[in-house]
């Protein structure tokens, strides 16, 4: 396809990331070249191996590789792909006073210590927090905790690490399980310390949105119709439309603009997770500057329109239209239950033959090792279905699962 101007996007990117080739398509539909900036150096992705290679921990130095890529052929868009772009593409953009988040909302929108801070100081309802040293015993921080409660990372994603505990056994033992898995994190501090909030009871939602001149605009309401209980938090069943009556969603939209205005964000997608309790309050669990993660955007595409056009017409300042389809749409993460190698998937001619059943995607591959939550961070697919009502798409989603069988064998370490 040719571009138009030879308008170029630049879209910062982990080089495996699953994200990028929606983005290059869609950029490419909106007639925009892409160029990927990233660490993939060695990559066997083309358009990795060809972009600018960057180290995402030294951000004065990315800035300027990518300012000298601009000086040689100019930038009409600078767009983040997830949580830990968006700061160093807020930073960019800035520079070259392109549309942007200010880099501290940006880095507020993936830092859940950070996030919390603004938004009590602006009185938005969340959960009472605080946070836990892992260089201090564990013991002498629980006085005051409410029961349950949930400890979470300071800045890792798809519920890892996340686990709810009722009592100060199950507290000590929790803490002890995620300083493991923290230890990977990025930044010291993140590293180091955990976030405690107490447990909503109610149902959870997400929220798909966006930015434009600070105004907050609805693409959709996610419902979740299995309880989230703990002790883990695996997203399964999101489907849209949402039943929530109007004046709930207009609540939920309100409470979330609230919140990007605290955080300092004015501009491109917005993803947020809530929880509303018995009384309808709803209360902001995460509020991320970037799409809807995994493949879950897909049901939201049809012919006019994806997550990814806009969030790229948005980095270009010339949002496109929001459509939505017709039907009822929704989609299941396949969660991992047991931790082993992936042998086999049995059932999926089954699954797939389910009426309103759209599609069936194993993204794992056979040989895998599958590591369940709080440990792991991945899904091992998707099931997809439209119909006329969400009712219809949530009893399709769940009679194809059942026809599933995932055969796993043991995982052994050599040591």
């Amino acid at each position: 396809m040719s571009h138009p101007a030879n308008k170029r996007l630049l879209l910062i990117s982990h080089h495996n990331s699953y994200r990028i080739a929606p983005y290059i398509r869609a950029a490419n539909n909106l007639g925009l070249e892409v160029t990927i900036a990233s660490q993939g150096e060695h990559s066997l992705v083309a358009e990795v191996a060809n972009g600018i290679h960057v180290d995402f921990d030294d951000t004065g130095a990315a800035v300027n590789a990518i300012l000298e890529e601009h000086r040689l052929r100019p930038f009409s868009g600078i767009l983040g792909s997830d949580d830990h772009t968006v700061e160093l593409a807020a930073h960019v953009a800035r520079q070259l006073q392109l549309p942007h988040n200010p880099p501290e909302a940006a880095l507020r929108s993936q830092r859940k210590d950070l996030a919390r801070a603004e938004l009590a100081l602006a009185r938005c309802p969340i959960p009472m927090h605080c946070l836990l040293d892992l260089t201090l015993p564990i013991e002498k921080q629980m006085a005051g905790l409410p029961w349950p409660c949930v400890i979470k990372p300071l800045n890792m994603s798809a519920s890892r690490g996340v686990i709810r505990v009722d009592n100060e056994q199950e507290f000590i033992t929790a803490c002890e399980r995620i300083r493991q898995i923290v230890s990977t994190a990025q930044g010291e501090f993140a590293r180091s310390h955990l976030l405690i909030e107490d447990y909503i009871d109610g149902i959870e939602i997400a929220y798909e949105g966006y930015l434009h001149n600070g105004q907050l605009n609805t693409i959709t309401i996610f419902d979740k119709p299995d309880p989230l209980v703990g002790p883990y938090f695996e997203e399964t069943i999101y489907v849209t439309p949402s039943g929530l009556d109007n004046n709930l969603q207009q609540s939920i939209q309100q409470v979330i603009q609230r919140a990007c205005q605290a955080y300092g964000l004015n501009t491109g997608a917005v993803h947020a997770e809530c929880r509303i309790d018995a009384d309808n309050r709803v209360w902001i669990l995460e509020i991320a500057s970037r799409t809807i993660g995994g493949d879950c955007g897909r049901i939201l595409d049809n012919e006019n329109f994806s997550i990814e056009e806009l969030a790229v017409s948005l980095a270009i300042n010339q949002p496109i239209e929001v459509t939505m389809a017709r039907q009822a749409r929704g989609v299941m993460m396949i969660p991992i239950r047991e931790k082993g190698l992936l042998k086999r998937v049995e059932g999926l001619l089954d699954a797939g033959r389910v009426e309103h059943i759209d599609k069936v995607d194993i993204i794992i591959r056979e040989g895998h090792e599958l590591i369940p939550l709080p440990e792991g961070n991945q899904y091992l697919g998707y099931i997809f279905a439209s119909a006329d009502t969400a009712e219809q798409v949530v009893s399709a989603i769940r009679q194809a699962y059942a026809k599933l069988t995932f055969v796993t064998a043991p995982v052994f370490k050599i040591v």
